[in-house]
């Protein structure tokens, strides 16, 4: 049986680990000379852009809440404790949480890395993260085995301990994350290419619009006559009428076939960017699919389960990991608030607190700390429906408090 060793066999590309810094690009390109314009060129496409923003904003936009968990299992939210301040106030001194998160996911998704300094006091807890670009930060692998974080800002250079860094990786080999934008170099660089094609077409150096004939040889003059005539023609009002003399004819040039397959080439460059960002193209307003309304709801839900959902798992297993103390992981657990992506939603996050209440899984009081309203006197008790109870339970209801006739009690 053949035995095989980390230290004489290795992974080819992005995937392979070894000592030293580590490589997130391919290392063989798919399609020879595509220009890498990297992110500023990147995100100058729309496409771009919306999947980033798409993406970055609506993790940014869900609160973050730390618990404190009891010897008997029950969760209350940490709201004194400093773990719970970092996450859901404020990351440090000079972002918000939301301008935070999407530092760091737009790092993520362009780069596959994002990383963020940890300052940490005496007691080694947390107390601020700051992002830091992803193209400035080196993962270097010691011979031992362990990692450090190569930090170059301007002439500085900063080498940071795994501790003191929260790494989010995306797909990669588990030490670092493929740089998508580079394994996508030839999606974006026909994008780009294709968009500065449409910009010539459509331009001041685009074809005319139309041919005008003539039965003779015109002067110098008469050309230049002619052309001023019909240039501000065009400049002014589209209800103009044009009167053309000495049986002069107009023809109206269309858009030829090489146009229009221009066309549905930067159409498809749209899906095929929002395929490598794993987004809906209708979420980024990409006329060419469903409309809303057409099971766009259907679409949302899929896009929060199969996008964002695994996103959000991401961070906060990297947050408990490279964040938090081993105090702190026994003590706290912070996790993103899931269900504001019902906030949107009124019909359907109403319709969960009324199947909550009236199966015994949540009080109204707790439904309506959730919407920011006062608590109600008896808000606090469990109840269910009784439309199922036993027949040899009906009398016992009926005879029982008005509250009970409505519901029982959830022992």
């Amino acid at each position: 049986m053949a035995s095989w060793s980390w230290s004489g066999w290795k992974w080819g590309g992005a995937g392979a680990e070894t000592v030293g810094t580590q490589s997130s690009v391919p290392a063989t390109a798919l399609v020879e000379d595509t220009a890498n314009i990297g992110p500023d060129g990147a995100l100058q496409l729309s496409a771009v852009w919306a999947c980033i923003e798409r993406r970055a904003t609506t993790i940014a936009s869900l609160p973050f809440f730390v618990y404190q968990t009891d010897s008997k299992g029950m969760r209350t939210l940490a709201r004194q404790d400093r773990l719970y301040v970092l996450l859901h106030d404020s990351p440090n001194s000079r972002m918000t949480p939301m301008e935070f998160w999407r530092a760091m996911v737009m790092n993520h998704d362009l780069r596959g890395n994002a990383y963020a300094r940890i300052d940490r006091d005496q007691k080694g807890e947390a107390i601020a993260m700051w992002p830091m670009p992803a193209d400035q930060v080196d993962t270097i692998v010691l011979p031992d085995g362990s990692i450090v974080y190569k930090y170059t800002l301007d002439n500085n250079v900063a080498i940071l301990s795994s501790e003191n860094v929260l790494h989010l990786k995306n797909l990669g080999n588990g030490t670092t994350g493929f740089s998508k934008l580079e394994f996508m170099r030839a999606t974006v660089d026909e994008n780009a290419k294709a968009q500065t094609s449409a910009s010539k077409l459509f331009g001041n150096g685009g074809k005319p619009t139309g041919v005008l004939m003539v039965d003779k040889t015109l002067t110098e003059p008469q050309r230049k006559q002619i052309k001023d005539s019909f240039a501000g023609l065009a400049i002014g009002s589209t209800s103009r009428l044009a009167v053309l003399e000495a049986s002069m004819k107009y023809q109206q040039i269309s858009m030829s076939a090489e146009d229009q397959q221009l066309l549905e080439t930067r159409k498809f460059g749209v899906e095929e960017v929002c395929r490598w960002f794993d987004v809906p193209p209708i979420l980024v307003h990409h006329s060419g699919t469903t409309t809303w309304g057409t099971g766009i709801e259907q679409i949302v839900n899929g896009f929060h389960t199969l996008t964002i959902r695994p996103m959000l798992v991401n961070i906060e297993q990297a947050l408990r990991k490279r964040v938090m103390t081993s105090k702190q992981r026994a003590m706290f657990t912070a996790e993103f608030n899931h269900d504001a992506l019902l906030r949107g939603n009124i019909t359907a996050r109403f319709d969960v607190y009324a199947k909550a209440v009236q199966n015994g899984l949540k009080t109204r009081n707790e439904c309506r700390q959730l919407e920011n309203d006062p608590p109600m006197a008896d808000g606090n008790v469990l109840t269910a429906q009784t439309n199922l109870a036993p027949l040899n339970k009906l009398g016992q209801v009926a005879g029982g408090s008005n509250a009970d006739s409505q519901s029982t009690v959830a022992q």
